[in-house]
């Protein structure tokens, strides 16, 4: 992997939001960027009553860190409360899916490295998705039971 040379500045009119690819949850990721191949790190708007992908990684590590609200996480079998301004850092093989089950939209930063950058739109070769998504990534926590997510468009 390369590191980067200097220093990278980037303020939030640099961001751009946009819904993920399956569960339609608005994010801005930071690096893109800069070119970084160490380390990924995004913005998540969780809107009320919603729930982002159950994945897990290959090698990469993932900080989550609440900024504004509580969080709401499982991984593995565990349901966690992560108090605003609190963080939960994640191994690669622990299944894990960020949620929201409260009216309040809640924002986390959510920071992984290495980079995993065969996951990337423009890698040349497309990876086995099922070592990230070993069962249905769109399933959602117990705690949204009745709740239909992501919106249907």
């Amino acid at each position: 992997m390369k590191t980067i040379q200097g220093y990278h500045l980037i303020t939030p009119e640099d961001l751009s939001w946009r819904p993920s690819n399956l569960m339609k949850i608005p994010n801005a990721d930071f690096l893109e960027r800069t070119g970084s191949e160490n380390m990924g790190a995004r913005l998540w708007r969780m809107p009320p009553m919603s729930a982002n992908t159950l994945h897990k990684h290959i090698r990469a590590e993932e900080f989550y860190f609440v900024i504004e609200g509580t969080g709401q996480m499982r991984v593995g079998d565990e349901t966690l409360t992560v108090p605003k301004h609190g963080g939960v850092l994640v191994g690669p093989d622990q299944l894990r899916q960020v949620f929201n089950d409260t009216e309040e939209e809640v924002l986390w930063l959510i920071i992984g490295a290495p980079e995993e950058t065969e996951f990337l739109p423009d890698a040349p070769v497309k990876p086995d998705l099922s070592l990230i998504y070993p069962v249905d990534p769109t399933q959602l926590p117990h705690e949204l039971d009745g709740v239909t997510w992501p919106p249907k468009e």
